[in-house]
């Protein structure tokens, strides 16, 4: 792996579709997204990162260090148990899985920074984006919260060409790489 970002770069990714769907709406039948206010085409962050990913999951495949952590159709606990391997838990079932890393934690009170450092290590897109890598179940598998230092929003020029951009997302979204 390379050195990791040290100094904040600003960058623009311009890209132009004609008759084409760059991000569509799984909620609208995959209808394309568009502002309703100008008419034109959306593409969001979330589908931006989900291009990088696919990028880097097919020119490194599976690369150590490159593994992707957010997979179509792959569930969030199975990249989770590759880090709870690591730390020695060989179980499969998830009660089971609980209760080995609870008794962990008491015996190892630094397990969860384990956890957490294996998963940054092994996955490009908790490293890039951030994660918050639980379940949201109580009692279950936690693998802590990375914030990334890649920051992804949309910024679009709206319909009268005024020259004012709009950040649908705003400024309180901004993250910084901290461990």
């Amino acid at each position: 792996m390379g050195e990791v970002i040290k100094n904040r770069y600003e960058f623009v990714v311009l890209f132009d579709v004609e008759n084409g769907n760059p991000n569509g709406d799984p909620d609208a039948g995959n209808m394309p997204r568009i502002d309703p206010e100008s008419g034109l085409g959306l593409v969001t962050d979330v589908c931006l990162k989900r291009k990088i990913r696919n990028y880097v999951e097919t020119v490194k495949e599976d690369a150590q260090g490159y593994k992707i952590y957010i997979k179509e159709d792959v569930p969030l606990n199975r990249s989770d148990r590759t880090a709870c391997e690591n730390v020695g838990i060989k179980e499969t079932d998830d009660k089971k899985v609980t209760e080995a890393l609870k008794k962990l934690k008491k015996s190892d009170p630094g397990v969860d920074s384990k956890l957490r450092d294996y998963m940054c290590e092994n996955y490009y897109d908790i490293r890039t984006f951030g994660a918050v890598m639980t379940t949201f179940v109580k009692a279950s598998l936690n693998c802590g919260q990375v914030r990334g230092p890649a920051w992804i929003c949309q910024k679009y020029r709206p319909s009268d060409q005024s020259g004012s951009y709009h950040y649908p997302c705003g400024n309180h979204n901004r993250k910084r790489c901290r461990k």
